[in-house]
């Protein structure tokens, strides 16, 4: 082979690599019966062949959810480093002026040198599963959290490393996938943009039910101390807040756990990993929403104290106020940040279920004379009941000025 025919074959490898393929060089020897000593010498080069491995078609779209969410996607590859970069740039991974390192370059650097520009690079070609580890190491090193994909018995290491390691349900080996935390069953990258969005949904739903269930609370404890202070009748008996946290409370909490995923639960940014599902934002809008719910109730306690003084009809409008704020409440409780008129009312059957269960159960123990005498309620007539229902609806209006207030400060 001449030098001139060595650079001809050099340009086709680099042509079709830039073209998105992996490329193979055919090469023969002839060899006699029982010579196999040096195969891979003096061979004579046949042809190059080109094969194409495209990106599922849902990949593009799972890696924008990705760039939206905040998520920065690295592409490691085994490939020639033209190959990777035509394939990053077809799915947007990089740009023209994305940075790639190859497994020799990475070979050349120690790990201080790396953190210095793991960041820049996006794109790693023509690495081995070894080098995923010194990778891992830099990006761990500058503070992130990250997420390894493997399926190799090499892989493990890495795997092991990562904040979370995926190994390959399909292609992976037993041993990639016992050091990862995760195994990908159907072997697609999308499959785990959607897990990351389960994932958000379900934190979400369980910062609702806790900041439902608490507010409820301290509406129900703000309550009874204002009455207490201002040397009132207390305004609900022991069974009647029990009521409250079993019924009341219990069944739209347990809806708001299988809420769907806000419309927003993918174009935000990472949540940081040292913010419990208490955040200063959360334990704020917990006390708003349990103070707005008690002085709605107070009000109603004090114009029933106007209007009459039998202290069974005072607590009974108390009872019925506290109980259809808080499921009015629960509504509010679908977003913490977005209005309730973006995030729709129908779009949980259940929550809407287990407030109208909850409402006729309310009423039963107030008209039902059998129920009366366990709960010591009385029958409230319709101004009464009037009076009470508006001013339960109200937490509505006032907590949606709340989160509006929330979202023009930030």
């Amino acid at each position: 082979m001449s030098e001139k025919d060595r650079e001809q074959i050099l340009q086709a490898n680099q042509r079709m690599a830039q073209d998105g393929l992996r490329v193979l060089a055919v090469a023969y020897k002839s060899v006699k019966e029982g010579q196999y000593q040096d195969l891979e010498q003096d061979m004579v080069f046949l042809a190059l062949i080109g094969m194409i491995d495209p990106p599922r078609p849902e990949v593009k779209d799972a890696l924008e959810k990705c760039r939206t969410a905040g998520i920065k996607v690295i592409m490691i590859t085994g490939d020639h480093k033209a190959t990777a970069q035509t394939i990053a740039k077809e799915l947007g991974v990089i740009d023209s002026e994305g940075k790639t390192l190859t497994g020799s370059e990475l070979l050349n650097m120690d790990i201080d040198e790396l953190v210095k520009v793991v960041e820049e690079v996006k794109v790693y070609a023509r690495v081995s599963p070894s080098d995923k580890l010194k990778i891992v190491e830099a990006l761990k090193k500058k503070g992130k959290i990250v997420a390894m994909t493997g399926d190799g018995v090499n892989d493990a290491p890495a795997l092991k490393r990562a904040d979370i390691g995926v190994a390959m349900g399909i292609t992976g080996t037993d041993v990639s996938k016992d050091a990862a935390d995760m195994v990908l069953t159907d072997d697609n990258f999308a499959s785990i943009v959607a897990a990351v969005e389960e994932g958000r949904k379900i934190f979400d739903n369980i910062r609702k039910v806790v900041y439902y269930l608490l507010s409820c609370n301290i509406s129900e404890v703000a309550t009874i101390f204002v009455s207490i202070l201002l040397r009132l009748p207390l305004p609900l008996i022991p069974v009647q807040i029990l009521w409250m946290n079993l019924v009341t409370d219990g069944l739209p909490a347990l809806a708001l756990g299988v809420e769907p995923a806000e419309p927003d639960v993918m174009n935000r940014p990472p949540r940081d990993p040292k913010e419990g599902i208490m955040s200063k934002d959360v334990m704020k809008k917990i006390f708003i929403g349990g103070l707005l719910l008690s002085m709605l109730t107070l009000f109603v306690y004090g114009w029933a104290l106007m209007e009459h003084d039998e202290i069974r009809l005072l607590r009974t409008m108390v009872f019925f106020t506290l109980c259809t704020g808080q499921l009015f409440h629960a509504f509010n409780s679908k977003s913490l940040k977005h209005s309730l008129f973006k995030v729709g009312l129908r779009n949980n059957p259940r929550l809407i279920l287990a407030v109208v269960v909850s409402f006729l159960l309310l009423l039963a123990v107030i008209y039902l004379p059998g129920l009366q005498s366990v709960f010591g309620t009385a029958t409230l007539a319709g101004h009464q009941l009037l009076v009470s229902f508006i001013a339960a609806f109200m937490i509505v209006p006032l907590f949606e000025l709340v989160k509006w207030f929330d979202r023009r400060k930030g």
